[in-house]
């Protein structure tokens, strides 16, 4: 079984259970890799795009985006909307599975976890100092470069593709990931962020649904913005 929307459902879920698998690891109380820290987290991302890539395209999406910034990219350079919602709505519903995985994975140290603060970071993303326009902008100025960086990628041969993406994650998260912890794609940041509302986690405090729409339309300003950006040369 194969599709678009299968392909995106279950590359989108890899890249959550690894992705946010790391944040588990490092900050959830009693794991072996606590507190290792923002470069085992950046390096686990990065390995987890690339590995979401090859299971998405076995799946049966071609164009493995994992991340509706890459649909609306894609969708605004062709002005074809017509899959938008199959690629979208598989991205989505993969973040949350991705996220109950991780959920279940850790789930003795979600228990004796009282941070609340540490346990919906292993979710969703929150500014390290909370300043809207500048969190959007952190948000907008990071996607828009990974727009134009996979523009750039399309002149290099293709087996290379999905470990130039990840290369690209590795640095935006280590470079510009201090500010808002990087979600620069909506679907990795809303799945879990209803999967953290929704599941029963002791200490898991608010959702923090003021600051939700950031990473939604910061990522999502930034695709626009980078598709325009290729449009110069």
């Amino acid at each position: 079984m194969s599709s678009i929307f299968i392909g995106e459902l279950a590359g989108t879920a890899t890249l959550l259970y690894l992705g946010n698998g790391v944040v588990a690891n490092v900050l959830l109380k009693g794991t072996k890799g606590h507190q290792t820290g923002l470069l085992a987290i950046a390096a686990a991302w990065a390995f987890a795009v690339t590995i979401g890539i090859f299971v998405s395209t076995y799946f049966g999406s071609p164009g493995a985006h994992l991340n509706p910034i890459v649909t609306i990219a894609g969708c605004t350079k062709t002005g074809d909307w017509s899959l938008f919602t199959t690629y979208v709505g598989g991205q989505l519903l993969g973040a949350m599975l991705g996220q109950l995985l991780v959920w279940i994975h850790y789930h003795p140290h979600y228990q004796v976890t009282e941070d609340p603060g540490a346990i919906k970071a292993t979710f969703c993303t929150d500014p390290a100092i909370k300043s809207w326009p500048y969190n959007f902008i952190s948000e907008a100025f990071a996607s828009a470069l990974i727009i134009v960086a996979l523009g750039t990628f399309s002149t290099i041969e293709h087996g290379l593709g999905p470990f130039l993406v990840g290369i690209l994650v590795w640095a935006v998260g280590l470079a510009l990931g201090g500010t808002t912890g990087y979600a620069v794609n909506p679907a990795r940041d809303l799945g879990p962020r209803i999967m953290h509302f929704i599941l029963p986690i002791p200490n898991k405090g608010k959702s923090d649904w003021e600051y939700a729409w950031i990473p939604v339309l910061g990522p999502s300003a930034g695709a626009l913005i980078g598709t325009y950006l290729l449009t110069l040369n």
